[in-house]
C-alpha cells in the first residue's frame, strides 16, 4: 500500500514539474536553454514585437519547444506583477530574460544583474537608467530602441495640417521615457514659436478625462510610444475627433487603431531584431559590449479613415511616401 501512494506522488510531482518552471507552457526540457518573456501589457505595438521576437529567434535556430524552452508572461501593467514574473524566472534558472517596454525591463533590472537581459521597444535607455551608453551597455542588459523623434512627427503634421499653433501632449507621467520625448516635443515648439499643453494620466480610466481637457484647447494632439494611451486609443480618439482634433501619434499600431499619420518605426523589424540579439546571447555574447540597436528604417504611416472622419485632405506629397492603414 506503502508503494502505491509513494508511485502516485512520483507521479503528482513529475505532473506539476510539467506545468512550472522557466518553460510554464509544458514543453521545458533541462537540457534546453530558457528564455523568460515579460511584456509589460497587451496592445498591438507589444503584441507584434512579441511575435516577431519568436520568428527572430526561430530564424536563429532558436524555437519553442524543439531548441529553446520559452516562458512568456504578461506583466499587466502593473510594477509589482512584473517583479514577481521576473524573480520566478530568477528562481528558474532562465539563461536569458527578454523584457518588452521600459517597466518590464527596469523590474527585470532590478531583479538580477548576473542573467542577461534584452529589452525590446525602450525609447531611452540611457536615461531611463537601464544603460551606462548606447554604444557600451556595460551590464547584464542591452536590446532595441523605439526612439523616434518628435521634430519629424512635427514636421510630418506641417505637411498634413500645417496651420497649427498649439500642441496637446497625451502621455503617461509614469512612463520615463514618454516624459523624454516630451521634452523633446517642447524644445521643438520653443525654437519654432509654438504652443505646447500637456495632459497627463496614470492609468487607461484617465485617458479619456485627459483628452477632454485637451479637446477646446489646442490645435493637434500628439501622443509619444505610450503604453497607456496605446491601449486606450478607442477612447481618445473618440473625444479628440468628436472635437475635430487631428491626433498624431508614433507608432504605426496607433495610426492602425486611429491615430491620424505618424513618422516611425516598424515594429516587425524591432521584434525581429530583439530576438536575434536574445540568440546572441544564447550563443555567447556579452551584453555589455553589446550596443544598443536603433531602428534606421523609418516610414511615414496614415489612416486614410480617420482623415476622411475629419475632413482632412493628405497631401499627395505625403501619400506618395506613406504606408496606409486602418482600411
Amino acid at each position: 500500500m506503502k508503494k502505491k501512494v509513494l508511485a502516485v506522488l512520483l507521479v503528482m510531482v513529475m505532473v506539476i514539474g510539467m506545468f512550472t518552471g522557466c518553460g510554464g507552457g509544458g514543453n521545458a526540457d533541462s537540457d534546453l536553454p530558457r528564455i523568460g518573456i515579460i511584456q509589460m501589457m497587451e496592445h498591438d505595438s507589444l503584441n507584434t514585437i512579441y511575435e516577431n521576437i519568436l520568428v527572430g529567434l526561430e530564424a536563429e535556430g532558436f524555437k519553442d519547444g524543439e531548441t529553446v524552452t520559452i516562458d512568456y508572461q504578461n506583466g499587466q501593467n502593473d510594477m509589482t506583477v512584473m517583479k514577481t514574473i521576473v524573480q520566478r524566472f530568477v528562481a528558474d534558472g532562465c539563461d536569458v530574460i527578454i523584457a518588452i517596454a521600459t517597466p518590464a525591463a527596469q523590474a527585470a533590472l532590478s531583479e538580477t544583474s548576473e542573467i542577461p537581459i534584452i529589452f525590446a521597444a525602450v525609447t531611452d535607455p540611457v536615461d531611463a537608467a537601464i544603460v551606462d551608453s548606447m554604444e557600451v551597455p556595460g551590464g547584464n542588459v542591452t536590446g532595441t530602441s523605439d526612439a523616434i523623434s518628435p521634430e519629424d512627427i512635427m514636421n510630418l503634421a506641417k505637411e498634413i495640417t500645417p496651420d497649427f499653433k498649439t500642441i496637446g501632449a497625451l502621455y503617461s507621467a509614469g512612463e520615463d521615457n514618454s516624459a523624454s520625448v516630451i521634452a523633446d516635443l517642447k524644445a521643438y515648439a520653443d525654437a519654432n514659436g509654438l504652443t505646447v499643453i500637456e495632459s497627463t494620466v496614470t492609468n487607461t480610466s484617465e485617458v479619456q478625462q485627459a483628452a477632454q481637457y485637451l479637446a477646446d484647447k489646442v490645435d493637434i494632439v500628439f501622443s509619444p510610444i505610450d503604453n497607456t494611451v496605446a491601449s486606450a486609443m478607442a477612447v481618445a480618439t473618440d473625444v479628440l475627433y468628436g472635437a475635430g482634433i487631428p491626433f498624431y501619434v508614433s507608432a504605426d499600431s496607433m495610426v492602425n487603431d486611429g491615430g491620424l499619420a505618424t513618422y516611425g518605426i516598424d515594429y516587425t523589424v524591432l521584434g525581429q531584431e530583439t530576438g536575434a540579439m536574445a540568440a546572441a546571447v544564447l550563443g555567447g555574447e556579452d551584453t555589455a559590449t553589446m550596443p544598443v540597436k536603433t531602428m534606421d528604417d523609418m516610414s511615414i504611416y496614415v489612416n486614410t479613415n480617420t482623415a476622411d472622419l475629419l475632413g482632412i485632405t493628405i497631401p499627395d506629397s505625403v501619400m506618395e511616401k506613406a504606408i496606409v492603414l486602418g482600411e
